[in-house]
């Protein structure tokens, strides 16, 4: 009998007996059958991530360290389900009737486990009450929070507080267990509230919100009022209304609330004692969401602002098409906008009126008002953030000479937007070998907010805990970036060529055309809506692989022979390109690849080329950001500018690759080629093919770790 066969007749065997004993709450025939199932499951492409089955009555729970239980109900002799959350566990079953894994699946997600033990384990989830409040500003507006407090404690507890554009209604006991686990079990009064103007807050929203003039919170001015000025009024009163808590303050939050995390550090209430920034969107026009370098993030810019300004709720993932085919049929951003059959939103508008980095976008840069360190600081960052890269690193720089007494700290992971705040060992298909995530929470993020707002031990970062890709291993250096490493320039060639040794003939050059008809597009098509439900690849394109666009006569290329040793960059990396184009204006994308070997045993790795830093810069701002000029035509010119920070070892064996192209499309809107006041609004005939030529002698600034 074949195994398929023999599995099929131990169901058979159970099925008459099953379905009636399930329902037959305590039965010895349904006990025998479902303890069965009791018991621990690993998930095989994550094995850090354990699950465990109980039985509980004449019902199946599931649950793990992260995630509240969950009661399943009998569909089938294997399978188990329910409806609300939308799970399904269907088990595996050997020949000898013994169960060996199961698939688990929550929507259209699906992820298969292996059984590793007959003894579930319970959760360590601690108790939390829930307290719906409004919170009134300086100016009489109120702002909705939710406040959740441990009930197993009546000790004085700190304030860890979240303030978030993305609504807060969801927060319970089992939601900040599982985002928050280590936290939640350690026991703070948590307090996630909507910015004015968002789900349940009352106000006006404004999109990154400038900075008023505040300096003075003992007089404050009802007039002037910003997020600083909320997150102080929301303390104010916290501290006042809230009984049991020891006048103490910890922010943080992710991405927007990252920005919000660093406002509660300018002009502080004083009971804010510690603050973490994490993908803080820091300056949206010169390295964060909407531009970088100049350069328009047209798909995000689009996606992102319809999904916030158009309710006061979330509407994301409105665009069901091709992001390309939609944005190059569209023609401008403009015209986009137009067939969205959404009214021309607030920031639609800002980026139509302010393309330079004119005092609409300085206003709402933070890194310029980062003079003092005010309260101890935790920057985070991800090597791989689709979104805000820039921000912490940004931030980071901005007060580390202002730290007298040491209190500011940077973690840079090989992370994607927020992945630290998973179970994984994963960003694509690129296997780091732990859950960094993990080890960053239990290491560093968790006893940081304890020293501070506990006077517990066990913090020690001393500055920087930075993740090392291709050792794969955490490095801590005394300062980022460290000053022990060498500047070593790699030289473009002219025959396709890259080496630490600076070509003879100057004069030669590469290179290709580049047509907006034919832009290069930044991921794999089709492109779906930033955040659609299912299946976009916006948030892991940075580790998509870059062979395809190796192959395009429009990407210039160039290449290492294989190292015979170990290379290791620690630091900022930066493109020196000489360059001429034939039209008046031109994008520059410059990408640094590890290629890896082509070799069977590195499965889905053979041959794969890795972007390790990437950067886009528009060619009109080259002088100044706040004063476009056109390009010479046929004229060379320099453009330097930065790819970012890395900390990245080329292992022997790899390549070293560098890709220069024109365009990176939809995600930035193509550059015409010819210069026009503004490129949001160029006409069709502005957009020119152009014939672009980069010099050898060309470089990468490389920080090599000697």
């Amino acid at each position: 009998m074949s195994r398929k066969l023999a599995v099929l007749a131990v169901l058979c065997t159970f099925a008459p007996i099953f379905l009636p004993a399930v329902r037959a709450q305590g039965s010895a025939a349904n006990t025998a059958i479902l303890d069965r199932y009791a018991g621990q499951y690993r998930v095989i492409d994550e094995p850090d991530i354990i699950y465990s089955v109980f039985r509980d009555g004449d019902h199946l729970t599931i649950e793990s360290a992260r995630s509240a239980r969950v009661t399943l109900t009998a569909e089938s002799p294997t399978i188990f389900a329910s409806k609300e959350p939308e799970l399904r566990l269907d088990f595996t079953v050997d020949a000898a009737g013994k169960v060996t894994g199961a698939k688990r699946k929550s929507g259209s997600f699906e992820i298969q486990l292996e059984r590793i033990s007959d003894q579930p384990m319970h959760n360590h989830f601690r108790p939390y009450n829930r307290q719906v409040v409004m919170i009134p500003m300086r100016d009489g507006v109120k702002l909705h929070a939710i406040i959740l407090r441990p009930t197993d404690t009546t000790d004085p507890l700190p304030f860890f507080m979240q303030r978030t554009p993305y609504g807060v209604d969801g927060s319970d006991s089992d939601s900040i267990n599982g985002h928050y686990t280590e936290l939640a079990q350690s026991g703070y009064i948590f307090v996630m509230e909507d910015i004015r103007g968002r789900y349940g807050s009352e106000g006006q929203f404004v999109m990154m919100r400038p900075i008023a003039a505040h300096h003075d919170p003992k007089s404050p001015d009802p007039s002037q009022i910003d997020e600083s000025t909320d997150t102080y009024d929301t303390v104010a009163w916290l501290i006042k209304n809230i009984p049991s808590n020891n006048g103490r303050v910890g922010v943080a939050g992710v991405s927007y609330p990252g920005f919000l995390a660093a406002e509660a550090g300018i002009d502080p209430h004083p009971a804010v004692k510690a603050i973490s920034p994490q993908a803080p969107m820091t300056d949206v026009w010169i390295g964060d969401d909407f531009f970088h370098n100049g350069a328009f993030r047209q798909t995000y810019g689009y996606d992102y602002v319809l999904g916030m300004e158009s309710t006061k709720e979330n509407a994301f993932a409105k665009l069901n098409e091709d992001a390309y085919l939609y944005f190059l049929k569209a023609g401008s951003f403009a015209s986009a906008a137009k067939l969205s059959g959404s009214s021309m939103l607030p920031t639609w508008q800002g980026f139509l009126d302010h393309p330079a980095y004119d005092k609409y976008w300085q206003s709402r840069a933070v890194q310029p008002h980062l003079t003092r360190v005010t309260v101890p600081t935790l920057e985070v960052g991800g090597w791989w953030d689709q979104e805000d890269m820039w921000g912490p690193q940004a931030e980071y720089a901005a007060l580390e000479p202002h730290d007298a007494n040491h209190e500011v700290f940077l973690v840079l992971g090989p992370w994607n937007h927020g992945q630290w705040v998973r179970t994984t060992r994963h960003l694509g298909v690129v296997n780091f070998g732990a859950p960094t995530g993990d080890q960053f929470r239990q290491q560093i993020e968790t006893p940081f907010f304890a020293h501070y707002l506990k006077d517990q031990a066990g913090f020690d970062l001393q500055d920087t805990a930075s993740f090392q890709t291709g050792t794969n291993r955490w490095m801590r250096y005394t300062h980022w970036p460290p000053k022990s490493t060498k500047e070593r320039h790699l030289y473009l060639g002219s025959n396709g060529t890259l080496s630490f040794e600076k070509p003879v003939a100057e004069g030669t050059y590469t290179k290709y055309v580049s047509d907006p008809a034919n832009p290069v597009e930044y991921r794999k098509r089709p492109i779906e809506a930033t955040y659609a439900p299912t299946g976009s690849g916006w948030f892991t394109w940075l580790v998509e692989d870059q062979t395809a666009y190796s192959k395009r006569s429009d990407v210039a290329t160039w290449s290492t022979p294989v190292l015979d040793h170990d290379l290791t960059i620690t630091g900022d990396v930066v493109a020196d390109l000489k360059a001429a184009i034939s039209g008046t204006d031109c994008d520059w994308v410059v990408k640094l690849i590890d290629v890896y070997p082509d070799d069977a045993s590195l499965g889905k790795m053979s041959g794969y080329q890795l972007m390790i830093v990437d950067e886009i810069f528009r060619g009109r701002y080259r002088t100044s950001y706040e004063h476009p000029q056109a390009i010479p035509a046929n004229t060379t010119e320099e453009y330097r500018y930065g790819l970012h920070g890395a900390d990245h070892v080329f292992l022997k064996g790899h390549r070293i690759m560098v890709q220069v192209q024109g365009s990176w499309f939809p995600l930035y809107d193509r550059n015409p080629q010819t210069f026009v006041p503004n490129i949001m609004t160029a006409a069709p005939a502005d957009y020119k093919p152009a014939e672009v030529r980069i010099y050898a002698g060309s470089h990468i600034e490389l920080p090599v770790a000697e």
